[in-house]
């Protein structure tokens, strides 16, 4: 019985570092062309005399990387339900990784004119596809590892990914713009930390490859019970679940790009302030969240999923107008403690997220029911949220309007989590236990 139970934590446990180590490398590699979008982009890739103008084109290639996560959750969604989720979590982090290099590579609009952001779009669209094929399949391997009863804390292991990613991009980012002058880090600094990614992914390949099947999918596969199309049986007898766990999304994505994105170029452009601070201010709210997102997945175990996601909208909703007021002066540490307060409510969304969009699907469609609702949703939330409120703020001058399409995003939220349902433990328990006994 006790070697049983060291077994069983012993792949509980590599099971949760898979997830979160991979998921880490892949958003490295998102949340760099991410910050580098507002930073760097617009001056490297795009000419033209007015500097918003180039950060709103900018911003259009980093919409790319949403508008395809949608293919990659059919796509590898799909094959996740069919083939195993060890198989999906390899190929995605393989296609993330090559990607994200090869940015890291690519000449500079004076290089090779019009040609350089023609192929910055492709990539960038590649990476989405990744990235939207990686999260349903990391996320199952976790929680379907997990003890069924504690699914919030055991799915948000997945959810650590996008922070500890932040984390690392801008913090390779503020070193190189440290260490270097302005001129050399936008001529050819910025670039050691896409080809970074080259090493991460080679550890993050190595971990995977090392990772059995989960038992949930091993029972799903003995019993014959596989779904022979999982997105047809998803669509066909799975909507509500579909809008619930898609709705409940946009206002997490929303306020993440809002903060990690928009709020960069605000700090610069509107209020003068240095790119520095705003890094700062990021890396700082991305390691609170290191810690916020699991005890706020294991917090959804114990009250509610629903009442902890929904006050977390709320609450962000009220603090995007304070938060505007508090910077408006310049004040970085107004900057800083804003983005920890922000991040925080992100988190209490974000943590109990994973399982609140597994719980809307049966077993056997899961993966491919997680994957649609968490990328085609993302195109209503992340994909456009940045062009949105540039594209206000360029119109009227204030951060009014951002604040009021933020307060619509919060509600698109609260709509999902009315039409979801709560979570059924014992249906789970019961399956992963025969899984376990099966494997």
């Amino acid at each position: 019985m006790a070697t049983d139970l060291r077994a069983t934590r012993g792949r509980r446990s590599r099971a949760f570092s898979a997830s979160s180590i991979g998921t880490t490398l892949e958003y490295y590699d998102f949340a760099v062309y991410s910050v580098a979008s507002a930073l760097v982009f617009p001056l490297v890739f795009f000419t033209n005399e007015n500097p918003l103008n180039g950060v709103i084109l900018s911003f259009s290639t980093y919409a790319v990387g949403y508008v395809s996560r949608p293919l990659g959750g059919i796509i590898f969604g799909r094959l996740g339900d069919k083939v195993g989720r060890q198989k999906v979590l390899v190929s995605t982090l393989l296609l993330v990784g090559v990607a994200t290099v090869l940015i890291g590579l690519l000449p500079g609009y004076v290089s090779i004119g019009v040609a350089a952001p023609i192929i910055l779009v492709i990539l960038r669209f590649a990476q989405g596809v990744g990235v939207g094929g990686e999260w349903g399949a990391a996320v199952l391997t976790s929680a379907e590892n997990g003890d069924p009863t504690r699914r919030g804390f055991w799915s948000s292991a997945a959810q650590i990914g996008p922070a500890a990613g932040t984390l690392l991009a801008n913090g390779a980012l503020a070193v190189l713009s440290t260490v270097m002058s302005n001129d050399a880090f936008l001529a050819w600094g910025w670039r050691l930390a896409f080809l970074f990614s080259a090493v991460l992914i080679a550890v993050g390949i190595v971990i995977r490859l090392k990772l059995e099947e989960t038992p949930v999918f091993r029972a799903i596969e003995e019993q014959g019970e596989r779904a022979e199309s999982p997105l047809r049986e998803v669509f066909a007898h799975h909507k509500r679940g579909l809008f619930a766990a898609g709705l409940a999304r946009v206002c997490a994505d929303v306020l993440y790009s809002l903060f990690t994105v928009f709020v960069g170029t605000y700090w610069t452009t509107v209020l003068g302030g240095d790119r520095g601070t705003v890094l700062v201010a990021v890396l700082t709210g991305s390691a609170f969240q290191l810690v916020f997102i699991p005890l706020a997945g294991a917090l959804s175990d114990r009250v509610n999923r629903r009442v902890v996601y929904a006050i977390a909208a709320v609450g962000s909703a009220l603090w995007v107008p304070i938060f505007f007021v508090l910077i408006s002066g310049g004040d970085a540490t107004a900057l800083i403690i804003g983005m920890i307060v922000a991040l925080l409510f992100h988190s209490l969304m974000y943590g109990p997220q994973a399982a609140y969009i597994t719980e809307q699907f049966p077993a056997r469609v899961r993966n491919a029911g997680s994957s649609m609702a968490y990328t085609l949703f993302s195109l209503v939330g992340g994909a456009v949220a940045p062009l949105i409120f540039t594209s206000l703020f360029a119109s009227w001058g204030t951060w009014t309007p951002i604040a009021i399409y933020f307060a619509a995003a919060t509600v698109a939220t609260l709509v999902g989590l009315l039409l979801g349902r709560n979570p059924a433990p014992p249906e789970k328990v019961e399956q992963l236990a025969g899984a376990v006994r099966n494997g």
